[in-house]
Formats: structure tokens, sequence, C-alpha cells
């Protein structure tokens, strides 16, 4: 079985540190497999945490682990749209899908998340575009962009959208923009949103720090399921405050935070550092519309995955009881756009 097609983007050469390139899935709405890059002192290591290239036809092949495109969110960095995170609605296992209303719609989404205990929720997870290719690609060396005309995106989503994908490459940034239009007749709900996994050089997750600009976090009913419980704390005092930059011992997040603080340029920026390694990642974003970050870590696995997004997880929830969840809901030709640049630091 052959893999799919890689594109590969090379930054231009320059003296010292920087990107020096990074690799896409055209098949796979123009995810990121890979980015390396080379420290100060002349290491070159991986920045995304991904299998090797050899083994990219075993996961990405449509079996029972990559349903709607699953394995897309396991590792690189997946582009998530018309929603992030999860919608909730009523399972039928017979079609292994959820009805659900989005804007006042009922839709019957797939059910390709859910919990892995015994008689846990199923439920949609992270948008319809996992496994669908780009058109209209263009490529240069240094950058590359592709179009999905997602249309109702297979599910009846209301009205049309075209999404276009673009990533630029420099020596000093890595930079995603996603753009989602309404090409429809009618207003559509967008929530935008990048799954990246993270990569820690050194290998030491505990000793690895973490920062997010996060006033708030969005508590779960457990581990397993992952569903908002429809509070929203404040993080001062607990232990779920990373505002500072915080080592992350032996913590296991699977929390989405919220109430997010913006820099005097109005971006959101986090931070993934990996003091063992004389490395440090920032994560910055001046799209007005994100809302939310979705965090992943587990103690003895070395990557950190930091997700801004637009919505809050289950946005068409009861359980927000009205409170606004970031889906932005776009006019007949209306377009939002999401970015994320990726800079590297000295810690």
């Amino acid at each position: 079985m052959t893999g799919p097609d890689i594109i590969d983007l090379t930054a231009p050469p320059g003296p010292g540190a920087g990107f020096l390139g990074a690799s896409l899935i055209p098949a796979r709405g123009l995810m990121l497999l890979q980015a390396r890059a080379r420290l100060a002192d002349g290491r070159e290591v991986a920045v995304i945490h991904a299998p090797a290239r050899s083994a990219l036809p075993g996961l990405l092949d449509g079996g029972a682990a990559d349903f709607q495109g699953n394995a897309s969110f396991s590792f690189g960095g997946a582009v998530l749209a018309p929603f992030a995170n999860r919608i909730r609605g009523r399972f039928d296992p017979a079609t292994r899908s959820i009805e659900a209303m989005v804007a006042g719609r009922a839709l019957r989404l797939p059910a390709n998340g859910g919990g892995k205990a015994p008689g846990a929720e199923q439920y949609a997870i992270h948008g319809r575009i996992l496994a669908t290719p780009v058109s209209a690609m263009q490529v240069q060396p240094a950058s590359a962009s592709g179009v999905i005309e997602a249309g109702d995106f297979g599910v009846g989503w209301p009205s049309s959208t075209r999404l276009t994908i673009v990533w630029t490459l420099s020596t000093a940034a890595l930079g995603l923009r996603v753009e989602a239009r309404n090409v429809g007749t009618q207003p559509t709900p967008i929530g935008l949103g990048w799954h990246p996994y993270f990569a820690l050089p050194s290998g030491l997750r505990d000793q690895a720090r973490l920062r997010l600009p996060a006033g708030a976090r969005l508590p779960v009913n457990d581990y397993d399921e992952v569903l908002p419980t429809g509070q929203v704390l404040p993080v001062a005092g607990t232990d779920f405050d990373f505002r500072a930059g915080v080592a992350l011992g032996d913590r296991y997040l699977d929390d989405c935070f919220t109430e997010l603080a913006r820099d005097a340029a109005g971006q959101v920026v986090c931070e993934v550092t990996d003091p063992a390694a004389s490395y440090g990642l920032r994560i910055t974003s001046a799209s007005p519309h994100i809302q939310a970050i979705q965090t992943f870590t587990a103690p003895g696995r070395a990557f950190v995955v930091v997700e801004p997004q637009f919505n809050l997880a289950n946005p068409y929830g009861a359980e927000w009881g009205g409170r606004e969840t970031g889906m932005v809901l776009l006019p007949p030709g209306g377009a939002a756009s999401y970015d994320a640049t990726l800079t590297l630091f000295t810690p």
C-alpha cells in the first residue's frame, strides 16, 4: 500500500537558528505532518510529534481506527472545520451517528468520537474535513495553499462553505491561515481550529512548561468522555493556572480553557518550553474569533497539544445556558479567518 502524497516546503536559507522545512498532506485537509528546525547550538529537532512517513499507509487507511479520518488528529496538526472539539446528540448505534441541533437545524453527524468505557457517550468531534482532499493547489518552495469546496460538509450543514487553507514558511516562522467563506444563500455557523502535537525534543515531559493566557477553565465530567459540564471556573489559585508558565510534572490534561487575555497587539500567545533541551516554541494568533484553547498531554508522552479554536466544546449544548460559545454566524458572502503562527525562542 502506498502512502499519501506529501508536499515538502523549504525555508529560504538563513544563518543561525530557525525553521528548516515543513511537510503537508493535501489528501487530509492540507494538515501539517511535520516541521523541522535548527536551534541556536546547531541541533536539528522535530517541532511536531508525528510518525515516520513509512508508517502513514497503515495509519491513514480509512480503517476502524481511521473512521471519518480520525487518524488525522492522532499526530501532526489537522485543520478543524466547521467546528472544533465535540458536538453531542442522540446516538444511533446502527448508523454510528448522532442527531444534533446545529443553529436550530437538526443534523445527523457521524459519531467519530466518544468515551472508551462501556456505555460511554458517543459524539461528533473535530469537524468534517479530516479526510477531505484540497483542490486548486498552489505550491511554492516555501508556501502552499489549497481549497475545499465543502458545500454542506456532506451532512446538511447550513448554506455552502468554501475553505481556503494557506501555509507559509520562513526561517523565522511557520504560519497557518484558514478562511471560511459562505458561498451559499443562508447564514452558516463556523467554528475553526487546529490540532497540533508539539514535540518535546528532550523527551522529558515532566519538566516541560506550558503557558496559556487563560483566566478560566471548562470542567468536564471525566477524562474518558471529556464532556463539558457548563461550568466556567476561574483558574486563579488552582492547578490549572498556566498564565505564568508552569511545569507539567505528573499532570494529565484534556481540558478546554477560555477567558483569553490578548497582548498589546491583540494576539493570543501560548508557549511550550523544554528547558532540558533549551527549546521554546511560541504559538500566536491574532484571529479575533478564537475563544478557547483545548489542551492535551499525558505523563510519559513527549508532546503537548495546544489547540487555539473559535468555539467551546459542545457549542450548542443546553449546559451553556445561553452563553456565547464561539461559533461565528456568517451571512451569505461573509468570511471568517483563523490564523496561527509558530516561532522559536530560547527559554
